[in-house]
């Protein structure tokens, strides 16, 4: 069986959006009192103490920027939290923010959605398999189904 790792936010990306964020704000540090915000830095959840920002993140224009395409009128952003200092990244466990319902959707190699689809608790593998059973997918994003947030990547192994 196939391994899928989830990708952090770039540290290069991290680095500009821990001064402005993809909507152009100052980013602003602030204490989390009780935990429990989705890092997307090192893809855990905060403790409390800890000093993260949510900040606004535009996943699929930095990835075409990077690919040298359009990502059309799929440059999306949304909220995002990540610490406000630089942190030791992921640790290479299990997938993230694996345990509640969430939405896989399946990108091509210009940045267009090829489809998407709900997936349960436990289901990941079989849902990351499906999707790159498909040679067009490049990439896939895992998103809340509450908020639709971004949450991580998974790009072929």
């Amino acid at each position: 069986m196939t391994t899928y790792l989830a990708r952090p936010i770039d540290p290069t990306a991290l680095k500009e959006l821990r001064s402005a964020d993809d909507a152009g704000r100052r980013t602003v540090p602030v204490t989390d009192e009780e935990g429990g915000a989705p890092l997307r830095c090192c893809l855990r959840r905060s403790a409390p103490g800890e000093r993260i920002a949510l900040v606004s993140y535009a996943p699929q224009r930095r990835w075409a920027a990077g690919n040298g395409v359009d990502p059309g009128p799929y440059d999306e952003q949304g909220p995002v939290f990540i610490h406000a200092g630089e942190c030791g990244g992921p640790d290479g466990g299990a997938l993230p923010f694996a345990g509640a319902h969430r939405t896989v959707r399946r990108y091509s190699r210009d940045g267009r959605i090829l489809g998407g689809r709900l997936v349960e608790p436990g289901d990941f593998e079989v849902a990351f398999a499906e999707a790159f059973a498909d040679p067009g997918v490049a990439f896939v994003h895992v998103r809340a189904v509450e908020y639709g947030c971004f949450l991580y990547e998974v790009r072929r192994g």
